[in-house]
């Protein structure tokens, strides 16, 4: 009787938990020009803006010409916008033929990507990885329009190395790339010849999990993808964690997905909820 009762303790707490998730206003989503808005009273800032999508990529990009070598043009249309403005389907054309597909669809607190990349013609793509370029400065409590956005959010900010939360800037920090400043670290799966032509950190992520926390230290922004390309701190208070495609043969399809998480500042329940998203990338982690 009494392990009965824990069971329908426990069951319970699953219950009102999901109820009151449930129950919180969901976040919203726009589109102005190329950048998705994603808004919401629960955000410090009220909203945070997405260059989405700023670039599709070629391999061989760590130490090549950006505008010459690494970036494949594309054009990027709206297709609907659901009336309460949750769910939205984008469709990108690359200049290479190849179509993408995205729905993203916002939550409580995440937003969800689901994204179908489609080489059509008989031509195999170069399009190894495209990176979606979060703008964080309103989040972090910082004016958009002040200067020295390329470190004064380092301290907010964290990945996950040997098993650990590391804030920034992280051990062995990088100084020297064909562009400078920045920071990316490069996971085992990827050659390190095929990431952002910033400062290359010789350190390896534990997994794919990159944030920050709000100015207040109240909540944490975080955002994964899988397959992931990269992780990536920027020139304009922005962090990336980059998808990857590794390429498409003639005919091919590749699904993508991703996830952007606006929760309370509790690292361990961030990671729980992390790992059960993307089993793929567990390995041991601890917050700190």
């Amino acid at each position: 009787m009494k392990s009965f009762a824990s069971l329908a303790a426990f069951l319970l707490l699953i219950y009102s938990s999901v109820t009151a998730r449930a129950a919180e206003p969901s976040l919203t989503l726009a589109r102005d020009k190329n950048f998705l808005v994603i808004s919401g009273p629960q955000i410090p800032g009220e909203e945070i803006r997405i260059n989405y999508l700023e670039a599709y990529c070629r391999a061989g990009s760590t130490d090549a010409d950006w505008n010459q070598h690494t970036v494949i043009r594309h054009t990027s249309e709206l297709l609907s916008l659901s009336d309460d403005a949750r769910v939205m389907k984008l469709r990108d054309t690359l200049a290479d033929g190849v179509i993408v597909d995205h729905t993203i669809t916002a939550g409580p607190d995440e937003v969800d990507f689901r994204v179908t990349a489609h080489n059509p013609t008989a031509i195999a793509s170069e399009a190894h990885w495209a990176q979606p370029c979060v703008r964080l400065s309103k989040f972090l409590g910082f004016d958009e329009k002040t200067a020295g956005g390329a470190e004064d959010y380092l301290p907010k900010s964290f990945l996950f190395l040997d098993g650990k939360l590391t804030r920034m800037p992280t051990p062995q920090w990088a100084t020297k790339a064909r562009y400078i400043p920045g920071q990316v670290w490069c996971p085992a799966h990827v050659p390190r010849t095929d990431v952002n032509p910033r400062p290359l950190n010789p350190l390896v992520p534990s997994n794919g999990l990159i944030g920050c926390f709000s100015g207040d230290d109240r909540m944490i922004y975080a955002t994964a993808w899988e397959p992931y390309q990269e992780l990536f701190q920027g020139v304009i208070r922005c962090l990336h964690s980059d998808f990857r495609l590794g390429g498409l043969a003639p005919g091919e399809t590749k699904n993508i997905r991703g996830k952007i998480y606006l929760v309370p500042a509790n690292v361990p329940a961030l990671l729980n909820r992390y790992n059960n998203d993307f089993p793929e990338h567990s390995r041991p982690t601890a917050g700190k």
